[in-house]
């Protein structure tokens, strides 16, 4: 047998096809591949997802909820589907959404919207350098009519600069409606780029993305200028209901968060909160979002406070949330359904599903740091975690 997975040059995604590399595996490795083999999609919807299709991976999804969202676009109560092979995950996240259930709900903004590509340009001099910047400063307006004969969606929004040798950076600054829009930029971008390449004497080269976008890695550049949607989701709740629920004080919350800061700092983390990526990550996969965005989108910067009443106030901002409700994987149909479970598939959602998955988040963060403190952490994952 050739060493090459079967592939069909007109019609790959089918049913034969995917039998026909399943059955290539088994002869190579001796696996049977028979829970890979049961899915209930048609192979044809994966065309755009995925090459060399065999089956699915099939991720345990658990129910959350109901999460009370006061959002601008989120309103109302929520049951988060949740896919994730971590025991005790789903029933933290819970407990997180009752307490802020009962403090009067979760106020979430999506403060910013921006997607990057960031081309460099590369001349002879530092001095050609940024008189190049000049130029593409006062031809913003050329830039953007010709980026956008590319999209319907995106729209150019500003070019930030960056100076380094003789080199000059440009960071393309789109929003990108409903999409999370990477491949979109790069089209806009990379016809911009050709543009002014044409337009402007002396370039010696350029490259499509000279790093500073920071793709599905994360950067501080991105927690100052946000990549995605920069979202913000707070919540104060009083004292007697943190006690009622977690079963610590907010007073024993607030010093935590004191000490926990100072960790963070001294381990160079890019999040001062507890675990971000295990929300995001869990609702990524159900909703079918790029999962390799965690990188970026788990980033966030907690804030806490309290009166002298004792009324906790927690903030989490994440500035890289990267989230789509049409293209990519929420078109596929295990996808389309937690979406619409959320009200979110389809055009005008992307804003409210960003909304919803900050409050989750917020959620995780009170549940986890209570349980950190009230000495239930390794208890709970011993009862709901330990399945072997």
């Amino acid at each position: 047998m050739s060493d090459r997975i079967p592939r069909h040059k007109e019609n790959d995604y089918t049913e034969e096809m995917a039998k026909q590399r399943r059955d290539f595996a088994n002869d190579k490795t001796g696996t049977s591949l028979e829970h890979v083999a049961s899915y209930s999609l048609d192979p044809a919807a994966t065309s755009g997802n995925i090459e060399n299709f065999i089956g699915v991976a099939q991720i345990p999804i658990g129910l959350a909820g109901p999460l009370l969202v006061k959002g601008e676009h989120a309103k109302g109560e929520f049951y988060v589907p949740m896919a994730t092979s971590e025991g005790t995950l789903v029933a933290s996240y819970n407990r997180g959404m009752r307490l802020l259930r009962e403090a009067g709900g979760v106020t979430v903004s999506v403060v910013d919207d921006a997607m990057q590509r960031a081309p460099v340009f590369i001349f002879e001099d530092a001095r050609q350098a940024r008189d190049f910047g000049d130029w593409v400063t006062a031809h913003f307006d050329d830039i953007k009519t010709q980026a956008e004969t590319t999209t319907r969606s995106g729209k150019l929004r500003n070019i930030e600069q960056y100076a380094a040798a003789r080199m000059r950076y440009l960071r393309f600054n789109f929003t990108t409606g409903d999409a999370a829009g990477q491949n979109m930029v790069s089209k806009a971008t990379y016809i911009a780029c050709e543009w002014i390449k044409v337009n402007y004497p002396g370039i010696r080269r350029y490259m499509l993305s000279g790093a500073m976008d920071t793709d599905k890695k994360h950067s501080q550049l991105n927690t100052l200028h946000t990549r995605g949607k920069r979202v913000i989701a707070e919540a104060t709740i009083p004292n007697a209901l943190i006690e009622k629920v977690m079963g610590v004080s907010s007073w024993a919350l607030y010093k935590a968060r004191a000490i926990t800061q100072v960790g963070n700092f001294m381990a160079g983390s890019v999040n001062t909160g507890a675990h971000s990526a295990n929300g995001i990550t869990a609702t990524f996969i159900a909703t079918g979002q790029d999962v390799a965005n965690v990188a970026e989108s788990s980033a966030a910067v907690t804030f806490a406070d309290i009166d002298d009443e004792g009324n906790y106030y927690i903030a989490i901002t994440i500035p890289s949330m990267i989230v789509a409700t049409y293209g990519g994987g929420t078109g596929l149909p295990t996808q389309q359904e937690c979406l619409k479970l959320l009200g979110c598939h389809g055009e005008g959602k992307a804003h409210k599903l960003a909304e919803i998955i900050g409050a989750t988040v917020l959620a995780g963060e009170l549940s986890l740091s209570s349980a950190v403190l009230a000495g239930d952490w390794v208890t709970s994952h011993d009862a709901l975690g330990r399945n072997r």
